[in-house]
């Protein structure tokens, strides 16, 4: 039963980022991320792509901190 509410809270969860992303309103990304983590336990698949965006997103971050201010030579 509870992993029947978990995917309906999923599903119900990206649908509502849908109608987010359609409507100026509501943030989108804000109930998709979340619906797609519940639904990445249930989809390997998914779970692969969060798992790529994750370290992508780690990546990105720390070239992003490594960066020279505006007032630095850049770094070799």
């Amino acid at each position: 039963m509870s992993k029947i509410l978990k995917l309906l809270a999923g599903v119900g969860l990206c649908i509502l980022g849908i109608i987010g992303w359609l409507l100026p309103i509501v943030p989108g990304w804000a109930f998709m991320i979340p619906g797609l983590i519940i639904l990445s336990e249930f989809f390997p698949p998914l779970r692969r792509v969060l798992h790529w965006a994750r370290d992508k997103f780690k990546e990105e971050a720390a070239r992003f901190r490594n960066r020279p201010g505006p007032d630095q030579p850049p770094r070799n």
